[in-house]
């Protein structure tokens, strides 16, 4: 229960930040986000989940808007998987 509350936080700020942020920086801080949560992906999932981290820092890393928005999408459904798991449900 208690990761469930710590990785809802953790998403919670991250999507209450993004106003105050440029676009460029919510892939950032959901990065971080999902860096955060390590601990809580089951070993199961950690293979997914670190295909899709490097997916996003590749999208991000072509420097367009387009690929901003491709890893913002790609690392946003990581992290929404990630909180369902802690939740209790399946990948």
């Amino acid at each position: 229960m208690k990761r469930s509350v710590l990785l809802g936080l953790f998403v919670t700020v991250s999507l209450m930040a993004s106003p105050s942020f440029a676009v460029e920086d919510l892939c950032a801080v959901n990065l971080k986000t999902i860096e955060n949560a390590k601990a809580q992906i089951p070993p199961d999932m950690n293979e997914q989940v670190m295909d899709s981290v490097e997916k996003a820092k590749a999208d991000h890393a072509k420097g367009t808007k387009e690929g901003t928005n491709d890893c913002i999408a790609e690392t946003t459904k990581t992290i929404q998987a990630i909180q369902k798991v802690s939740d209790g449900g399946k990948p």
